[in-house]
């Protein structure tokens, strides 16, 4: 296996996130981070491990300055454990969260054109779900998410999970929940939509992590051209990533109990890194790398370990943004201290 090597080590095999900027703002974990034209939308977090409320804040990143601002908007939520997505370039739609004191299963919208968070209404056949934390919302188009997660209230959770499409109209200003089937119970996944494999193009959607399964599930499934979604272009890291995984061993099998770890999408490898392990009673919070090739069927994961303690991050996001994967926030290893810095996925071949 590759290790992470410092960037002193070119020619050898292996990867470490560079730090590019530094910023108070940044610092928070179990926050949204979403890129939209060029800039990085940090919505809520918890500033300090065991904080009883997280964030109001909203805060913007611009990548090519290294600057960060707080967006003086009104009604920014107070939320946790949400997530978001880009709809049209314009609106990042905010969904489900801990506001301190309950689980949620609203939606918020940010214009972003204007700086405004918009009052958008349900619609009359709105089926919302009760509550969702450490869910994941997969934008499919303008107008359609695919939300997965397990419903709950102020203290209990369900035994399964739910699979929701939600349905917006931007010129309405209107959502709506519907509940398509439910699936294994998990919290704290992630999701990746890529393309499948084989004689039959398409695309799926696939949910890594958040239970003690080290198996993927299978959150939605899409024949050629049913999915509109255009995902960034990053030739040069995708050839970076296909040059490290040929250096590596496949396997069948990938990380088993990982929860609040980040994933971004890449081509056909989805980049898994960091998060809490199930599966240890001490030392839980990782610094690992993982890249699921969907080249080829069946699909293979890729594992490169790292011996650098101060990479260990739970509760980050990453962001991929002109041809390069960005990781911001997180819990370091005490699993208590928020990380300010923003750093780019290096990658040695």
């Amino acid at each position: 296996m590759a290790v992470a090597m410092p960037p002193s080590r070119v020619g050898v095999s292996g990867w470490c996130w560079r730090p590019v900027a530094r910023d108070a703002l940044l610092a928070r974990a179990f926050h949204s981070c979403t890129e939209l034209r060029g800039r990085f939308y940090l919505v809520g977090g918890l500033l300090t491990g065991g904080a009883r409320k997280p964030s109001s804040d909203t805060v913007v990143f611009d990548p090519t300055e290294s600057q960060a601002v707080r967006l003086e908007a009104r009604d920014s939520p107070l939320l946790s454990h949400h997530d978001a997505a880009n709809v049209g370039g314009r609106w990042l739609c905010v969904v489900g969260g801990w506001d301190g004191s309950r689980r949620l299963g609203t939606v918020k919208v940010l214009d972003t054109e204007h700086g405004v968070w918009e009052a958008w209404t349900a619609t009359p056949d709105n089926c919302p779900p009760a509550g969702l934390s450490s869910h994941t919302c997969t934008r499919l188009s303008d107008r359609e998410l695919r939300v997965a997660g397990r419903e709950g209230g102020t203290r209990t959770q369900r035994r399964y999970g739910s699979i929701y499409t939600l349905t917006l109209d931007p010129s309405a200003r209107t959502y709506c929940y519907k509940e398509d089937y439910h699936t294994a119970s998990r919290s704290g996944h992630c999701a990746a939509l890529l393309q499948t494999p084989g004689p039959h193009p398409g695309h799926q959607l696939l949910l890594f992590g958040g239970c003690n399964s080290a198996e993927p599930e299978i959150a939605g499934q899409w024949s050629q051209g049913k999915i509109k979604e255009e995902p960034p272009i990053a030739p040069r890291l995708m050839e970076q990533l296909a040059r490290l995984v040929s250096k590596g061993q496949g396997s069948r099998q990938g990380p088993r109990g990982l929860r609040h770890h980040s994933c971004s999408v890449v081509g056909p490898f989805a980049v898994l890194f960091g998060g809490e392990s199930l599966t240890r009673a001490r030392d839980t919070i990782c610094n690992d790398l993982y890249i699921y090739d969907t080249r080829k069927s069946p699909s293979l994961w890729f594992h490169f370990p790292c011996a650098d303690r101060g990479l260990k991050r739970v509760g980050h996001r990453t962001c991929l943004w002109n041809d390069q994967l960005y990781l911001v926030g997180g819990f370091g290893e005490d699993g208590r201290t928020a990380n300010p810095q923003v750093c780019i996925l290096d990658l040695f071949i």
